[in-house]
């Protein structure tokens, strides 16, 4: 008969067997797309009645990258996808399929997947997209794990793209000041060791829908000239609220995707939030108890680009050489459903 501790030390042999054997999906490249044209808090100023300091102490962002008139949202989510492509020394016809995250598409119909397909003279791969607001990227990650793991593809191309500011009432200040384009791009792939996802955790409550949508343009309110002339089309958010469930669910989330993984917070070595808001934020990694050091920002660059922000981040650290073999990094994400979700990665 084994005693309680001889039980402990089998079981803790096993559990560090089944890590050492437990299938991984990686990122293998990452490749991302800024729009040129920059957009200041001083800008703005000359647009609605805003200033510089109160755009920075609400929410931390001093510039946005805008597309030109000529670009919609498949054209950044291209480059983002020859860049990752590029740095993997891969070519399309290597993909199994294409998923893209936007809640700003080209048309309803078909997918922004379909017109990067199309822009990548790409055929027969399986494309489509994946609406899930601000937390698309990371939604996009956990569907691409599951069908590489049971099978059903052996590389992903996962892109989050997005083009807000032609969906952005520019005659409203609470939310104009808020957004930028950009779009995002990886490739992912079944890892040969330890690397890559480790867990995650993701949840949803539409109850909240309507404070945070895009209201006319679908089914429920269609296009029309009553929708044009009260201004549907355009984001409509009420901050306050939207805030307060930021903090409170990426909070819950980081911390069981961290406990479904075995790890606590000060195992984390980079924490890369949604950069919607410097305050959600840093709220969140207080919440976490992390020092500044470990979160990730750079919103005051970029402002709001939704599901692109965190490949963007990403690929910020990994061109600077911040990211080394064995880094925990966790990936947390807030948006409109309400969708919110967590990743716990090892590089």
């Amino acid at each position: 008969m084994q005693t309680g501790q001889g039980y402990a030390i089998e079981d803790k042999t096993m559990r560090m067997t089944m890590e050492k054997t437990k299938r991984r999906v990686k990122i293998s490249s990452i490749g991302v797309y800024v729009p040129p044209k920059i957009l200041t808090n001083a800008d703005l100023e000359k647009m609605v009645d805003t200033s510089d300091e109160w755009i920075i102490t609400r929410t931390g962002i001093r510039e946005r990258h805008l597309a030109d008139e000529s670009q919609a949202t498949s054209d950044l989510c291209l480059e983002a996808a020859r860049r990752a492509l590029d740095q993997a020394s891969l070519k399309i016809d290597d993909v199994d399929l294409i998923l893209v995250a936007t809640s700003s598409p080209d048309t309803l119909f078909p997918s922004t997947a379909c017109w990067v397909q199309k822009g990548l003279e790409a055929t027969e791969i399986p494309a489509f997209d994946l609406s899930a607001g601000c937390t698309g990227f990371l939604y996009g990650m956990i569907v691409a794990e599951s069908l590489i793991l049971n099978g059903t593809c052996r590389r992903v191309l996962l892109i989050g793209g997005e083009l807000l500011s032609k969906i952005t009432n520019w005659k409203d200040r609470a939310t104009c000041v808020l957004f930028g384009d950009a779009a995002g791009a990886v490739i992912l792939e079944e890892s040969p060791d330890e690397s890559g996802i480790i867990s995650f955790f993701w949840q949803a409550d539409g109850r909240l829908a309507d404070l945070l949508y895009l209201p006319a343009g679908g089914t429920r309110r269609p296009a029309s000239e009553e929708t044009v002339r009260q201004g549907l089309h355009y984001i409509s958010m009420k901050g306050n609220e939207v805030f307060k469930h930021a903090v409170r669910r990426m909070g819950e989330a980081a911390l069981e995707a961290l406990k479904r993984a075995g790890l606590k917070p000060e195992d984390v070595t980079h924490f890369i939030p949604h950069q919607a808001n410097i305050r959600i934020i840093e709220a969140t990694g207080e919440r976490l108890k992390l020092p500044p050091e470990k979160v990730y920002t750079n919103i005051d660059r970029y402002g709001n680009v939704s599901v692109a922000s965190i490949p963007l981040c990403l690929e910020e650290l990994r061109a600077g050489g911040k990211l080394k073999k064995g880094d925990i990094i966790l990936m947390d994400a807030f948006g409109a459903g309400f969708t919110w979700a967590a990743i716990v990665y090892r590089w």
